[in-house]
């Protein structure tokens, strides 16, 4: 029954539970941003678990929390349990920066997490730093050494393709995660607000070639909802992923909308299409009408983005939407 007017099934939802993040990326923030929206505004669990039932009664099979930082939020894992017990829910995820996920790794993964996504774009600890705003790379490193204990079923690391990023830089991220068992992600960065639009376009094409060549990889797919193109080794201890929304965009198999911490759904990054939820939350909606409301939403989904034809469009932080 999720379905938009263009016959695409949806049935992965991008939660942001905080537009709130303790790093200040320079292709997600842009620097001295403070907008952050208040706690009073964001969904309570309540009318989170509520309004998830409602989409997983017409389809909806996979959830993702994100943020801004989904773990600044506070009892997340409790508000993880709530929605691996809706019915119809299969697959729950979590992106994270992985600053506190030393913290909760255990409490996510026994609350009913399966999957974890990472950022992590360098190895390098003052590349990091440069980054991120902050010296975080250990903290990140201590958060992954307690997920892969945890037993999460998979563990992929998403790596941003920024300015200044080398064949050395991914080559030295290559062997990290095929030494530990994780999927590395490459991905481009989208015009998204001022800052994505500073952070420069670094084409993926040339790069997936290269990798190709040099590791001796094939086409193959690795589970998850996700756009990603996968390479992997033939014996598949080497899993890479290419998230290419502008060289090769994949919006004519796009399954997935995005609720913010607010309440509202957005229908697609690069264009403004987006519905309130929180109001009739608040107002005394049915079960009934809100269904109504998002089968009407998905039918106002646009066709696609269009950051090449109007890359200023969009004016909207990707720590306000959870990517």
């Amino acid at each position: 029954m999720l379905v938009d007017g263009f016959g695409r099934r949806i049935d992965y939802l991008r939660l942001s539970v905080t537009d709130r993040c303790d790093l200040r990326c320079t292709y997600c923030m842009p620097k001295g941003f403070k907008g952050d929206e208040e706690p009073q505004q964001w969904l309570n669990f309540d009318e989170i678990e509520r309004l998830l039932a409602i989409f997983a009664r017409l389809g909806l099979k996979r959830v993702r929390l994100t943020g801004g930082e989904p773990l600044l939020r506070k009892n997340l894992p409790d508000l993880a349990r709530r929605l691996a017990a809706l019915p119809g829910i299969d697959d729950l995820s979590l992106s994270t920066n992985g600053t506190q996920l030393a913290k909760y790794a255990c409490q996510l993964r026994q609350a009913g997490v399966s999957r974890l996504n990472i950022s992590l774009d360098s190895l390098d600890r003052s590349r990091i730093l440069q980054l991120t705003g902050r010296d975080v790379l250990p903290h990140v490193l201590e958060g992954l050494e307690a997920a892969s204990a945890a037993g999460f079923r998979m563990i992929k690391i998403n790596m941003v393709a920024t300015a200044g990023m080398s064949e050395p830089d991914i080559d030295a991220m290559v062997g990290f995660c095929a030494e530990r068992g994780f999927v590395l992600r490459l991905i481009e960065t989208m015009p998204m607000g001022e800052a994505g639009r500073k952070a420069g376009f670094v084409d993926l094409q040339p790069i997936r070639e290269g990798l190709r060549e040099r590791f001796g990889l094939i086409d193959g797919v690795v589970p998850g909802g996700g756009p990603a193109r996968y390479l992997v080794s033939p014996d598949r201890r080497l899993q890479i992923g290419f998230i290419t929304p502008i060289s090769q965009h994949f919006c004519e198999t796009c399954n997935r909308v995005r609720l913010s911490a607010d309440g509202i759904l957005y229908l697609c990054l690069g264009q403004e299409a987006a519905v309130d939820f929180r109001t009739p939350l608040r107002n005394g909606c049915s079960d009934a009408e809100i269904a109504q409301r998002i089968g009407q939403a998905l039918l106002a989904r646009p066709a696609r983005h269009e950051f090449r034809e109007l890359p200023g469009r969009s004016v909207r932080f990707m720590s306000s939407l959870g990517g």
